[in-house]
Formats: C-alpha cells, structure tokens, sequence
C-alpha cells in the first residue's frame, strides 16, 4: 500500500479553505495548511493506522521522514502522532530522528511536543544522554535544539533534575530570543507547582529576562511578589 497518498486522501477529504488561512495565520504564516482541525485529524489518523497495521511494525525513520517532510503542517502533526504510538519503545538510535525533527521545519507546536513527550521520555529512562548529548544542546546555535534542552523535564514533576533545570536556564538566562525566555518562564513555572520554595528563591536571586521572569511566577499565589 502507498501509505503516504492513502492518507493524503483522508487529508484531502477534510480539508477546509477558510479554516486553512486562519490556522496559517495562527502560526504566523510559516507552513501551509489543509485546515483540518486535530480532532478531525486524528480521526483521519486512526482510519490509516487501523486500515494500514502500520503500528504493529517497527517505527520507520524512514516514513517519519516522509510525512515531516511533506508540505502541509497537518503532515507534521501526523508524523507526531505516528511516534507517540512508540513513545515507551524509543530508543538513543533514535535520537537523531528526533534531532532531524527539531531541527527542521521547526516551529513552537512540534519542538515543544517532542521535547516534551519523545525527548523527555528517552532522557528520563537514558539519564546518561544528559551528559552526551543535553549538555550540548543546551548551549547549541540552534535555538530549538536550546529550547528543547530547557523544556525536556516539563512533565517530570518530582523527577526533576533541580541541578540541571536550573544550570540550563543559567546558560540561557542573557538570551534575546523570544522562544528562549518563554521557555525559561515554562519551565520555571511548571517546576514551581513541585517545588515553589525553589523556584521563588531562584526567581528571586537570577537575573532573568522581565518575559521569563513573569512566566515563571504565574503559579505563585495572587498578590505574592518574587
């Protein structure tokens, strides 16, 4: 079966115009769009996966790559929901795959995803790719690959590597960069609904940017200062 021109089907299907240009608009006009709404795609998801049986194969890098690299963002998205059907199965062999997918056709909607669900789950269960590979990313040129090492602990809750969140924001703190202090500010603030005490005290003592600092602080009762 041709998979990519079976779901490029379903895609065409439920294509809309008008919700096209407001969901392009949305994310600034960086991709184009069918217009399909994510509930409406992921039924068009589950239809492929259940007439396909892609998912009782391995994961192809290689099909991946090919949804990614489609030109509809609704292809991407696709190419997301494919990996979240292996999440727990990811291995470090991967992490290229997920690099490439960062580093690529790269808005806030993908990056934030894969930081968040595939490279937080790798690292948490490889804790060793912390110092082979976050470690450098964190301080890379490429200011995704930078964002995702602050945000790849976001659902750690009490996992939470203090010594590392805290060390990566440190290294970013003089950035300039919009998505950089946002994610600092993210950071912070959903570390804070674990550990508040930490947080204010960092807050207090770091020189962020006004961004970051505002974000961080949002989980802190109404009327308390940092």
């Amino acid at each position: 079966m041709d998979y990519i021109n079976r779901l490029k089907q379903l895609f065409e299907n439920e294509k809309n115009e008008e919700q096209a240009v407001a969901m392009a608009r949305y994310m600034k006009n960086q991709f184009p769009f069918y217009g399909i709404k994510t509930p409406e795609r992921r039924k068009c998801m589950s239809v492929f996966f259940k007439e396909t049986g892609i998912l009782a194969m391995p994961l192809s890098h290689e099909f991946c790559l090919k949804l990614w690299n489609m030109p509809e963002r609704e292809w991407q998205n696709a190419a997301l929901d494919y990996l979240a059907n292996y999440i727990d199965k990811l291995e470090v062999k991967d992490l290229p795959l997920l690099k490439t997918l960062i580093t690529t056709k790269s808005w806030w909607d993908t990056v934030d995803m894969i930081a968040s669900k595939q490279v937080g789950n790798l690292v948490l269960r490889n804790p060793d790719l912390i110092d082979t590979i976050m470690n450098d990313w964190v301080i890379d040129n490429n200011m995704w690959l930078r964002r995702t090492a602050i945000l790849f602990q976001l659902s750690y809750k009490g996992q939470t590597n203090e010594r590392i969140l805290y060390d990566y924001i440190l290294k970013n703190a003089d950035s300039k960069e919009f998505f950089i202090q946002k994610a600092i500010g993210w950071a912070l603030r959903e570390y804070s609904k674990t550990d508040p005490e930490s947080v204010k005290n960092f807050i207090k003592k770091t020189e962020l940017a006004p961004l970051s600092r505002r974000e961080g602080s949002k989980h802190f009762l109404k009327g308390e200062t940092v």
